[in-house]
This record gives C-alpha cells, structure tokens and sequence, in this order.
C-alpha cells in the first residue's frame, strides 16, 4: 500500500529543528524531501555534535537523525547565482517550499514567496517563524526554550511557586511538536490545492504553538480580571479529586489515578486495595465528601500505596480493576514498555556505518501500518542523483562543483 503523500516533492531551505522536523514527519508518510545544505556548512544542526551540545552514539548524531530521517540532501550555495539557479530548476517540479529563514535573508536570498512562485505557481510556499509573520517581531529570531516556553506562560506554569529560578524545557521540546504542526498544515495545504487549485502560503510559529498548547490556561487568564490565575501545581492535599493523583509505592516509584468519574470507581478501588471499608466511610463515600476531607482521603490513599512495591501494584490494577490508572515510567522505562512495542513506537533504524538506531516513529499511523522511518542523508550525499534527475549532465555539474556553486 502506498503512503499517503507518495508523489510529493518537498523543499527544504532550513535548519535545526521547528522547521526540519516536520520534514522528518512528511518523509514518513511518503513525501520526497529534498533538505537542502550549503555546501561547506551544511545546517548548523549538523555541528552541535562538535560544540559539545550532542553526544554521539557509535559515531552517530541521535538528535540529528531523529529531526532529518528519510530526506535527501543537496549542497548548493544559493548566495551564489549559479546556485540559486539550480535552486530554480528544482522549483519547477516541486510541491511545497518550507523554509525557517527569516524575512531579510528570504529576501536576500531570493527565496521569499514571489521569487519561488515565479518558477512555480501552484507551489506551497510554508515559513516557519519564532514570534509570528507580522508585528513588531516579526522579523526577530528565536529557539523553542523562548518563543515557545518562555514567552507564552509555559514556564510559568511550569515552575514549583517558590522556585528560585523559573523550570526550564526538554531539548527541542517545542520544535517537535511545532514540526507535527506543521507537517499536518502542508497535508492540509496539499488538499486544498487538489481540490481547488489553489496554493497556500502556510505560517506556523513556535509562540502560537505554545499558546494553542496551554490555550485553556490562557483563555482563564485572559477571563480573570484580578490577573490570579492559578499556576499548574495546586497544593498536594488542596485537591478536588484525590483520584486523579501519583501515590508512591513502597520501593519509591509512581502510580498515577486517572479517574474523572470517580464515584464510578470507588467502591472497586477499595476492594482491590484491600479496604473495602473505606468505601463506605462518609469521610470519603462521595466525591463531594473525598474532596471536603481532601487531606484525610490522600493522606490514606498515600499509607495504602506505601505498603506494596511498584510491581505488585501494577499487578493488582492490571488484572482486579477497571478504573484508569497509568504507571508514572522514566524514559528508559517506555522503551520496554510491552504497548509501545506492540504497536511500533519505537523503530531501529539501519545507520550507514551498519549500526542501528532507535527512533520513535511519529504519532500517526495510516492503515494500520507502523511507522518505518530510515536514516538522515549525510551532507550533500544526493546532490549529484538529484541534479542528475534534474537533467544536468556531469559535465554541467563537475562545472557548477568547480564554482563552488553545489557540493
């Protein structure tokens, strides 16, 4: 069967990660993706490894794969005439132009929507943009750890009151879920012009990103007229459902209620508790009366779940309890994680050195067919294979090498 955007050709003038990523995804699900690298430098993201910034795994760049699997890379200096030239041609054939640079160097470069659009009409010209296409930062750069965490309450939602310094995000930790945005943007796009003929010019930004992520928080601060919006983290035994709450087991580990509808619940968690007296304790036999004596019901909950390990606790609500649950796990612990191997999450993907990697596939499966993503292409490693389709001969491109114009 073949993937949904098989036939799709899409260009990719960027670097690091927001942009990039959904790249990463569209390759995925069947799109040809052209990443295109200036032929000395390559994307920056490539040299995060020297700067000490990314560790590599036998010899292998983790981070750097995971943003650039399955696309192909062409080094071509679009300062250069003769570069931006060949950058034309590949135009003429393309589906979708995505690119992170900002205005001045879109213009500078001759790559902004006019000047691809003059070698392709029909084509979907997407920007990528910290802060957003208009306003007075428009033209301001920016990283996910600002534009997306900082700036749009996040990390204030996210830092303990009383912390000394505001909590800061996972690497990329906006960028990948921006990328995914972005790729269902273009899958949008692509609908749109099949069936209207239309093109679109698409803008995501990591600051809108992050504000449709803590949307609820914001539309509560935006009704709160006295500017006291709760923070993320209500007190432990200040609480409304004592169901909906980590308890920790005896050997130091989590296990996480998940019950919205607790009165539903109750009386059967008890039982596999071992309690089945509290259940009818009037302290605690309502959620109305769990969340008056709050304190006591959690307080309780917290004894009972001290008295069993992790192991055992995962064993009682898997098999004598229907309520949610979820075990609170550490990344090493998802890897060995029986549903996520069940269904593919994680894919190892042959390296070129003959290693292999481990990559989570992205979080759409079509068809019921897992994710199978491959490597990130070396730099420039399909230049000449791509210029060679174009139609050049080798003569023309031993000559645009010679001009330092392509790698």
């Amino acid at each position: 069967m073949s993937a949904p955007l098989s036939g799709v050709r899409v260009l990719e003038v960027a670097s690091h990660v927001f942009v990039p990523m959904s790249g990463a995804v569209l390759s995925e699900w069947g799109a040809d993706v052209i990443k295109i690298e200036h032929p000395e430098t390559g994307d920056p993201y490539r040299g995060l490894v020297t700067a000490g910034l990314h560790t590599l795994h036998h010899g292998i760049d983790p981070q750097f794969q995971s943003t650039n699997r399955g696309k192909r890379s062409v080094g071509i200096d679009l300062k250069h005439a003769a570069g931006r030239e060949v950058l034309g041609r590949l135009l003429e054939d393309t589906d979708v132009f995505v690119t992170n640079l900002r205005a001045a160097t879109r213009r500078s470069l001759h790559i902004d929507v006019d000047d691809v659009r003059a070698h392709n009409p029909s084509l979907i010209y997407v920007r990528g943009t910290a802060f957003g296409s208009r306003g007075p930062d428009a033209n301001r750069g920016g990283y996910d750890a600002g534009a997306y965490w900082s700036r749009t309450g996040m990390q204030h939602l996210f830092t303990q009151p009383g912390a000394e310094w505001p909590a800061g995000p996972r690497p990329a930790f906006g960028d990948v879920v921006g990328g995914l945005t972005i790729a269902g943007a273009i899958s949008t796009a692509l609908y749109r012009r099949a069936t209207t003929g239309e093109p679109s010019v698409v803008d995501v930004s990591l600051l809108a990103a992050g504000m449709w992520q803590i949307q609820i928080d914001i539309t509560n601060a935006c009704l709160d007229e006295g500017g006291h919006a709760p923070r993320a983290f209500p007190g432990r035994y200040d609480v409304w459902n004592p169901l909906m709450m980590p308890y920790r087991t005896s050997d130091g580990r989590f296990i996480n209620l998940q019950m919205l509808s607790p009165d539903r619940y109750w009386p059967d968690l008890c039982r596999a508790m071992g309690v089945p007296e509290m259940a009818t304790d009037p302290r605690f036999d309502s959620m109305a009366a769990r969340r008056e004596n709050g304190r006591a019901c959690v307080e309780q909950l917290e004894e009972i779940f001290a008295t069993r390990d992790f192991d055992e606790w995962r064993h009682i609500l898997t098999h004598d309890f229907d309520g949610e649950w979820v075990a609170t796990q550490s990344p090493h612990d998802i890897a060995d994680d029986p549903q996520v191997q069940a269904n593919s999450y994680i894919a190892e993907v042959e390296m070129l050195n003959g290693t292999s990697l481990p990559m989570v596939t992205p979080p759409i499966q079509f068809d019921e067919q897992p994710g199978r993503p491959t490597r990130a292409p070396e730099h420039g490693e399909h230049t000449e294979a791509v210029l060679l389709d174009l139609g050049l001969t080798w003569d023309e491109i031993a000559a645009l090498k010679a001009e330092r114009a392509i790698l």
